[in-house]
């Protein structure tokens, strides 16, 4: 993993994604304010989102170019943000690769044909470029429709695909998953060894088309304990990290704060954090990594005041880490008021560097 991080302020161009805010502040760079941003920004909440996606099921949209571009593009012209995130779901190399998964209204992906012997692994083959030409030419066309804002791409981590292949669907237990992963781990770890290959070969395709950064999604390992975590996941996450060249990697997980230090260690630029623990503690826990994060995704339903102290609390707290990048510590609620979003933007970019360092 190798990138330029001697950039400073001063050498910032706002035509170029790589000299932007928040590819210096995801570099380690201590900024004038934190760049925000939000995860599943792209969708979601926003009315022409819904009128774009009538009649279109999910993963067919992520297919289609140009519905990917404007659905990426529609937050950026909303609320200004300082990076864009590129408009897909987790799933969609498993697709592309001929696993049989669709993601259902208010349920979420499920899996047709669950993974759960030795036999069904020969379904998940490597992920080739030519499966996902899409991916390649919705990247390359957000790249230029963006300009100097950053382009985030991103992928699943292997233990939460993993979790969907081998339960069928989202798990309040995953009961299934930790049976096959202590009772058959030579399975599981092959299992999570193909998983990594393609989550890596999704985000080459993504870095190759001009992303300017990648964030590895593992929204099910806070379901583990930390010994599991190291035993049966870390390896298989840093694999996916580590095939990253030239880009920085977020790493973000829900209910990991437990073992924030071991998700770094797999080899996260930056550590994302969800809402459970303070951005001045995940310093502490991970001291010299930039930290992203964290505001409640449901605190935004609550009147402006509360919000505004809230956003104020995290960019103090935030200024603990060597740098710091506005999120929320989990992606977007689909009822949540744009204007509220749009509030926060307008809070951290001018509130937020009045106190900055």
């Amino acid at each position: 993993m190798t990138f330029d991080d001697n950039s400073s302020s001063s050498s910032s161009s706002p035509s170029d994604p790589a000299q932007s805010l928040f590819a210096r502040a995801a570099r380690g760079e201590r900024t004038s304010r934190p760049p925000v941003w939000f995860m599943r920004q792209a969708g979601r909440s926003l009315p022409e989102y819904r009128r774009l996606r009538e009649g279109v099921p999910m993963l067919e949209s992520c297919t289609r170019p140009d519905m990917v571009t404007e659905i990426t593009l529609q937050p950026v012209r909303r609320y200004g943000v300082d990076a864009a995130i590129f408009y897909s779901d987790i799933v969609v190399p498993l697709r592309a690769v001929g696993i049989d998964v669709d993601v259902k209204p208010g349920i979420g992906p499920v899996v047709a044909s669950p993974i759960r012997a030795a036999a069904d692994l020969e379904r998940l083959r490597p992920l080739e470029p030519g499966d996902v030409t899409y991916i390649d030419e919705a990247v390359r066309s957000l790249v230029g429709e963006l300009g100097g804002t950053p382009l985030i791409g991103f992928a699943g981590a292997p233990f939460t695909l993993a979790s969907y292949l081998v339960e069928g669907g989202p798990s309040k237990n995953h009961e299934v998953t930790k049976a096959l992963m202590h009772s058959h781990p030579e399975l599981w770890h092959e299992l999570l060894s193909r998983v990594a290959a393609i989550s890596a070969a999704f985000l080459d395709v993504q870095v190759r088309a001009g992303a300017t950064a990648v964030q590895l999604f593992d929204s099910w390992a806070g379901a583990l304990s930390a010994a599991d975590y190291a035993k049966f996941v870390l390896p298989h996450s840093a694999t996916v990290l580590d095939s990253v060249i030239d880009v920085p990697r977020i790493h973000f997980g829900v209910g990991t704060s437990e073992f924030l230090p071991l998700m770094a260690s797999a080899g996260a630029d930056v550590v994302g954090v969800d809402w459970r623990l303070p951005l001045d503690e995940a310093a502490l826990r991970v001291p010299g990594k930039p930290l992203q994060g964290n505001l409640d995704p449901a605190i935004l339903g609550a009147d402006w005041p509360v919000i505004e102290r809230e956003v104020d609390r995290i960019v103090a707290e935030g200024r603990r880490a060597p740098a710091h990048i506005f999120n929320l510590g989990h992606g977007v609620l689909p009822g949540t008021d744009p204007g509220v979003l749009a509030r926060v933007v307008e809070k951290v970019q001018t509130a937020g560097a009045s106190g900055a360092a």
